[in-house]
């Protein structure tokens, strides 16, 4: 089940797991302003993709890119990691749903760990602003990346990996 919201509000949530503490503590220096991680993903440029291992499997993928248009977004989940997506500066819309609804397209596994699904016009979206995180499990079909607006804007975050398995 997807979780989101602020850390405050996600920390509550996924209390126990050391994965999920190894990523929290990630999360709330990348949203510190000044702190190194901040300053590293601001340092990424547009359209490009930085990973930082975290540590027991766990890693991140820091991101800037501009928000897509909502029909350029593609459906996808998960097997073997669960993404933890933080927005750390810009907006934008995720959709979430259970795969349950949706027919495999693409499957990259277990090589790439990436399946991508048929379009799917029924999703749950989620607005998502600097500070805010969402949490999609295995069950979790998501289309994030997608603009606010009529255009897209810059946005700057960081999708760190779970190992499903480190939290189980």
């Amino acid at each position: 089940m997807a979780l989101f919201g602020s850390l405050a509000t996600v920390r509550a949530q996924l209390a126990g797991s050391p994965s999920f503490q190894r990523t929290l503590a990630y999360v709330e220096e990348i949203l510190r302003p000044g702190s190194a991680a901040y300053q590293r993903l601001q340092a990424v440029r547009e359209g490009e993709t930085e990973r930082v291992e975290l540590g027991d499997g766990v890693f991140a993928l820091e991101q800037a890119y501009v928000a897509k248009p909502r029909d350029e977004g593609r459906w996808e989940a998960h097997r073997v990691y669960i993404d933890v997506q933080v927005i750390v500066t810009g907006e934008e819309l995720m959709e979430v749903t259970d795969v349950s609804r949706l027919k495999v397209t693409e499957d990259h596994t277990p090589a790439k760990d990436l399946l991508f699904f048929e379009a799917y016009p029924d999703g749950s979206v989620l607005r998502m602003r600097a500070g805010e995180l969402a949490v999609f499990y295995p069950v979790d079909a998501h289309k994030p990346s997608l603009a606010t607006g009529g255009t897209g804007a810059l946005v700057r975050k960081t999708v760190v990996k779970v190992p499903v398995a480190s939290v189980s």
